[in-house]
């Protein structure tokens, strides 16, 4: 492991006067929102990558193109976040470790589990995201950050908007017959 020499030019968990007219104390608080987002963000990811990788089946295909598409949204999402953070005189966090410390949603595991099972779990982590995301919505709102508010609403929308195509996906009704139906 290589040890970095140099100036720290802002040490983790700190908070610097930004340049938006946002005073310290209520950066901390949406800085402190937004690096929970951003870690859970991360787990998301991971988790649907896990998915892209693990697809099988008849809707291998279309599973395995919308598990890509979603995690790159995802990803997408989390630049913001920490982008904004960063802006708001914050460190985004940005380790593996530190994301999984902080975060308030948990990667499932290692194992491989049937499709279905892994779109709920997918599933239960969006959810999970979107009661955080309209939360610190409203924080950022009420201490009167209406430009986070507004990054985060986008982002939610995008995150609703793959959580519903999930939903569809485990819906019992599907062109694929079992060997019991004939």
């Amino acid at each position: 492991m290589s040890t970095q020499e140099g100036r720290i030019r802002q040490e983790a968990g700190t908070v610097t006067e930004n340049d938006l007219r946002i005073d310290t104390d209520r950066s901390e608080q949406i800085i402190d929102a937004l690096n929970t987002d951003l870690a859970n963000a991360y787990v998301l990811y991971h988790q649907l990558k896990k998915h892209h990788w693990d697809a099988e089946g008849a809707e291998f295909r279309d599973l395995h193109l919308f598990l890509e598409e979603a995690y790159e949204t995802v990803e997408r999402g989390a630049d913001e976040i920490a982008e904004r953070a960063q802006a708001l005189g914050g460190v985004p966090v940005a380790g593996p470790t530190t994301q999984a410390e902080r975060a308030t949603v948990s990667f499932e595991g290692e194992d491989v589990y049937d499709l279905r099972l892994s779109l709920a779990n997918d599933l239960e982590m969006y959810g999970d995201i979107i009661e955080s995301l309209r939360d610190h919505i409203e924080l950022a709102d009420n201490l009167g950050d209406y430009a986070t508010g507004e990054l985060l609403r986008d982002i939610l929308v995008e995150v609703e908007e793959d959580a519903h195509h999930i939903e569809h996906y485990l819906e019992d009704d599907t062109l694929v017959l079992d060997e019991a139906t004939h």
